[in-house]
């Protein structure tokens, strides 16, 4: 075979590769067997490409938009990164504020099933947890009404799966913190361990 007519292919792969911003061995073993090659030899026509092609994660990139892109992208990150970090500081700036409780809170995140005086029962996410009472989230408020609140021992069989505490709570505080969404903060009133 000619060295002219591979030529002709890497050219092909790589105006294919600018065109897509990549371009994939399935795609060059393509180019190989349009011309009437064995797609074998794809390894030599991306060889050939030399500097023109990029290897990452498992694409051959056009050398020019791999710059550019890469450059982009990494910018986003950054900017990504930078925004997160904000946003992670002021929360943690606003967590160490003077605490009003009198037992600290420990963060308790996990589905619990709340059943209300009137038996309906409800599945709602714990937020946070102390040994005076539970903040509870889900789609509606609370306010006033004493619930029991059944928590399951988190971790699973090593924790001793299944067994469970079934609190009688007094639903102090609602807040709306979104369209459909409650915050309910409530204190324990009694607890026992369901049959």
């Amino acid at each position: 075979m000619k060295p002219n007519n591979l030529q002709n292919i890497v050219d092909a792969v790589v105006r294919r590769a600018q065109k897509q911003g990549f371009v994939l061995a399935r795609e060059v073993r393509e180019e190989l067997v349009k011309a009437g090659l064995s797609g074998a030899r794809w390894k030599d026509v991306v060889a050939l490409a030399g500097p023109a092609l990029r290897y990452r994660s498992g694409r051959y990139y056009h050398a020019a938009s791999v710059s550019e892109r890469v450059l982009r992208d990494q910018e986003q990150q950054q900017a990504v990164r930078r925004a997160v970090r904000q946003i992670v500081r002021a929360h943690r700036a606003a967590a160490r504020e003077v605490e009003r409780r009198e037992d600290s809170r420990v963060d308790f995140i996990q589905p619990v099933k709340v059943r209300t005086e009137d038996g309906r029962e409800f599945a709602l996410l714990s937020r946070d947890l102390s040994a005076t009472g539970i903040r509870l989230l889900g789609t509606r408020s609370l306010l006033g009404q004493k619930v029991r609140v059944l928590i399951s021992l988190p971790g699973g069989a090593t924790a001793g799966q299944g067994q469970a505490w079934l609190f009688l709570v007094r639903i102090l505080w609602t807040c709306a913190i979104g369209d459909d969404l409650f915050e309910n903060g409530g204190t324990f009133m009694e607890v026992a361990v369901p049959s």
